[in-house]
């Protein structure tokens, strides 16, 4: 199978808005904790990678700016309607997933 850049550059953005819209609208029942433990990423990993691909365009983009492109809303509202309370098994699981995937140089 061959193809173009653009059709993939096209596909890669379809494939991303999927996977927003799933989280977004689909699964809001899936906390981050629990993505960022069994994947290494979640809401808040995607939406900073979101406001670091803005930033190497030369586009100005604030972290709340970054969270409400990707969750739709913003940031407070989301976490407010759809967290809840992690448990002390989760935050630990969450203390070692963090620092294998994100370091202690970035917040999530």
């Amino acid at each position: 199978m061959s193809i173009d850049e653009q059709t993939q550059i096209e596909l890669e953005a379809a494939a991303f808005r999927r996977l927003q819209k799933h989280l977004m609208e689909d699964r809001t029942d899936v906390q981050n904790i629990d993505m960022m433990n069994l994947a290494g990423f979640c809401r808040n990993c995607l939406s900073r990678w979101y406001q670091e691909a803005a930033a190497e365009r030369g586009i100005e983009m604030s972290k709340d700016e970054g969270r409400e492109a990707f969750y739709g809303m913003p940031y407070g509202a989301w976490r407010d309607q759809y967290q809840t309370e992690a448990s002390e098994a989760q935050k630990q699981a969450f203390e070692v997933s963090f620092a294998e995937n994100v370091g202690t140089d970035k917040t999530s």
